[in-house]
């Protein structure tokens, strides 16, 4: 029996030493080190030079000035010269060394051409040149708005690119006259805008839906692939029907307001007489681009007395365009241009007090008002497309009827209207 309590205290002791706390030694924790890239390369160790070109600056003077001599700046021109030419680079655009930390020495040049694009030369071991992008992603804006003064007030009080704008004059160029919008014309949009790292927006990209309100009239327009062969898009309505007319309402890409209509009965004091008008006046800054506003062929392309350099251009049997005052003309007498095509450059030639466009319309070898005609509509879709179309603007249509307005733009709408009404 004293055996047995034996055996028991023996075995209570080593339980009892077996479940003691041990000591734990708390480990040292490295922090965990960061890898840092920049166009590709790994510059946790490398000093980051970061510069703009400046105007006369050239590509060997910028390495030369970074501890690389002119002999090696030689050889690295003439390894490069078939992949990239040095003579591209433009002041204002930055550019970055790479270089190795402790020697100073470039290990690699990089060249941005734009936010996307960019250049780089790798001046290390071998030397070579090589192309890339920035990863760029797309994320979906909606916006809305009201006009209280102008379309670029509208956006630029929402903090919105006038890309938006310029990309909406483009697709309602046949059926908005964007230099007559009225107070209380609206909008809504839903477009795509590209993104690097997420935050640093590098542009504005294609609009996918969009709604204005002009004069009380409702314009839908809605992209879609009408011949996939050649992936030709275009915008319709609601209903099917093209925005598109087979001429353009204005010879400018986008403008603010017309300075001169047309005007059979205009009195010029100067004179102290009545001399027509039979042009309407676009006004823009000197070497602004001129564009056709239909398919066509040139017939005149010269100087001539108070027209200065012109352009004139047959689009049919019917219809013929003219632009006056050109600083500068692109095209020649038998060249066949289209739509949106650049045929010269707004300037002062000829008689006239200020740089503008003026842009006369003949039909039926009449001059008459391009703002006043019934201009013809383009080919409509075809007619098998049309149910497949409907089907498509559905969900993106229900979208953007759901966007609001602005509350702020809709509330300095109603201050002027209860202002005027005062007044």
């Amino acid at each position: 029996m004293k055996n047995l309590y034996y055996i028991l205290f023996i075995l209570l002791i080593s339980y009892s030493c077996s479940t003691k706390t041990k000591k734990v030694v708390p480990q040292k924790v490295v922090p965990r080190k960061i890898i840092k890239k920049e166009f590709g390369y790994v510059v946790n160790d490398l000093k980051v030079l970061k510069d703009t070109i400046k105007n006369g600056q050239s590509f060997g003077e910028i390495l030369n000035e970074n501890n690389v001599s002119f002999n090696k700046i030689y050889h690295i021109n003439e390894a490069i010269k078939d992949s990239f030419d040095v003579r591209t680079l433009r002041a204002g655009k930055p550019y970055t060394i790479l270089c190795n930390d402790s020697l100073g020495e470039p290990e690699a040049f990089i060249y941005q051409a734009n936010k996307v694009d960019y250049v780089v030369v790798n001046l290390k071991d071998s030397i070579y040149v090589k192309k890339a992008k920035e990863q760029v992603t797309v994320k979906e804006r909606e916006l809305a708005g009201v006009i209280t003064s102008s379309l670029s007030n509208a956006l630029d009080e929402q903090g919105v690119s006038i890309m938006v704008g310029l990309n909406l004059s483009d697709i309602y160029a046949w059926s908005i006259d964007f230099f007559r919008l009225q107070k209380g014309d609206r909008f809504k949009v839903i477009y795509e805008e590209r993104f690097i790292n997420d935050s640093v927006s590098v542009g504005v990209g294609k609009i996918k839906a969009a709604y204005f309100e002009h004069g009380k009239r409702p314009f839908y327009a809605f992209p879609f692939v009408t011949d996939s062969t050649k992936g030709v898009t275009d915008y319709y309505d609601d209903k099917a029907k093209t925005l598109r007319k087979a001429f353009l309402k204005a010879p400018l890409k986008f403008s603010t307001r017309i300075s001169s209509r047309y005007n059979l009965k205009r009195f010029i004091k100067f004179y102290g007489r009545i001399k027509p008008h039979r042009g309407t006046d676009f006004p823009a800054a000197i070497g602004t681009p001129i564009i056709s506003t239909a398919n066509g062929t040139v017939i005149e392309s010269t100087y001539r007395g108070g027209n200065g350099n012109f352009v004139k251009i047959r689009h049919n049997s019917t219809y013929m365009t003219q632009y006056l005052h050109m600083k500068k003309r692109k095209v020649k007498v038998g060249d066949v241009v289209k739509q949106g095509d650049v045929i010269g450059w707004i300037g002062m030639t000829g008689n006239t007090s200020g740089p503008h466009v003026c842009y006369r319309f003949w039909k039926n070898g009449e001059q008459v008002d391009p703002l006043k005609q019934k201009l013809p509509e383009a080919k409509p879709m075809d007619s098998l497309l049309v149910p497949r179309y409907l089907k498509s603007i559905v969900d993106i249509k229900k979208q953007l009827d759901a966007i609001n307005y602005p509350k702020a733009q809709l509330d300095k709408l109603i201050a002027k209207d209860t202002t005027a009404i005062v007044n």
